[in-house]
């Protein structure tokens, strides 16, 4: 995300990002992903003063179902059990008591406008992820989920590569609604994936459509992979506008 701000150079970006472990001395952890190939490369060619530790998602699976008794069902998806992981290694690495990690995790309410649970109405589900501003977000959002997905998306669009999700929309997108002022793009690129696919310009029009096509067993999932700038003041704005739409309906 942001390419934009380094010259669309994924090197640049990338040094920046490891400007993180600029001052860190030998007594320091650096705790980073180890499924990123980006990140690995930048590891293996420049020297880092700190001790590295590497948590990779299969590692986080063992962490958050061996070692603890209680995971949190609002940790959906592998990323928020990786980044559920990385606070443990911190915790750990502090000696924080389990107990006290166990309880950090059972009683964690993520922020708003990340996978949050709006309301289930005639057992559909409402999902506002406004926070989701980009094709990678929407990834792991659509990876979290379970039930067949009615999928609003759209907003400023910031270059963005679909074909991140191109698999992930053909497997569990059962309709797309786009909602944006400018929705070619979205429409050109998923009209040959998704049967139902249609056109929005407001927040209630959009959310009127996806109530339309749900069956039950479904969820509705506002994860917009894009800037909110086109209709809305931010993505809080956006992801409020959802909820205050949803709420409506019974």
């Amino acid at each position: 995300d942001h390419l934009d701000r380094y010259d669309y150079k994924l090197d640049n970006y990338i040094a920046s990002k490891f400007r993180i472990t600029m001052n860190q001395n030998a007594a320091d952890f650096l705790i980073f992903n180890q499924n990123d190939v980006n990140i690995a490369a930048f590891i293996e060619k420049n020297t880092l003063k700190a001790i590295p530790l590497a948590i990779s998602y299969r590692l986080s699976k063992w962490v958050m179902t061996e070692k603890f008794d209680t995971i949190n069902s609002r940790l959906q998806g592998p990323h928020n059990e990786f980044n559920a992981s990385c606070v443990v290694a911190i915790s750990v690495i502090l000696n924080i008591s389990s107990s006290c990690i166990q309880e950090s995790i059972n009683t964690f309410q993520p922020p708003p406008h990340r996978l949050e649970f709006v309301k289930n109405i005639k057992k559909t589900d409402y999902i506002n992820d406004s926070k989701a501003t980009n094709v990678d977000s929407v990834f792991w959002a659509l990876s979290a989920m379970t039930k067949p997905v009615i999928l609003i998306i759209g907003g400023l669009d910031k270059g963005n590569d679909y074909t991140q999700i191109e698999a992930l929309v053909s497997e569990k997108v059962k309709v797309i609604v786009a909602l944006g002022v400018d929705n070619h793009k979205i429409m050109d690129f998923f009209t040959p994936l998704v049967k139902n696919i249609e056109e929005t310009h407001a927040m209630s029009e959009a959310v009127a459509v996806a109530v339309k096509y749900t069956e039950g067993g479904d969820v509705v999932l506002l994860s917009p992979a894009c800037a909110s700038f086109d209709l809305f003041k931010n993505y809080e704005d956006r992801g409020d506008q959802f909820k205050k739409e949803v709420l409506k309906k019974k």
